[in-house]
C-alpha cells in the first residue's frame, strides 16, 4: 500500500469505518512508515484536541492515540479469528455434505 492511499484512509480509520482487509493493510503500513504514522497522529490530535477543547475537559491525547492504535490491533486480531472460524464452519459443512452423499450412494 502506498502512502497516498494510507493518508486518504486516515479519516475512515479515525471514524472506525475500515473493513477487515483495509484495516490490516492500513495498520501494517502505519507500523512500517514513520511519516504516515506521524500524519495519523497529527490528524488524531487535531480532531480529538478540538473536540476536547470545546468540551472543556482535560485530556492526554498521546495516551488516547496509543490506546486507539491498540484497540485497532485487537479489532484486526478479532476479525482474523472470526474469519478463521467462518472458514472452519464452511469446511465442516462441506465435509458433512460429502459424508451425506457418500452415505446415500452406499445405502
Amino acid at each position: 500500500m502506498e502512502c497516498k492511499e494510507v493518508i486518504k484512509m486516515i479519516p475512515d480509520f479515525l471514524d472506525n469505518e475500515l473493513s477487515g482487509k483495509e484495516l490490516r493493510a492500513f495498520l501494517k503500513h502505519i507500523e512500517e512508515c514513520k511519516e504516515c504514522r506521524e500524519e495519523l497522529s497529527i490528524q488524531f490530535l487535531v480532531l480529538e484536541g478540538m473536540a476536547r477543547l470545546e468540551e472543556g475537559n482535560t485530556f492526554d491525547l498521546q495516551n488516547e492515540f496509543d490506546k486507539m492504535m491498540e484497540d485497532a490491533k485487537r479489532r484486526m486480531q478479532f476479525l482474523r479469528i472470526l474469519s478463521i472460524l467462518v472458514y472452519g464452519v464452511e469446511i465442516l459443512a462441506i465435509i458433512t455434505i460429502i459424508a451425506i452423499i457418500v452415505l446415500i450412494v452406499v445405502l
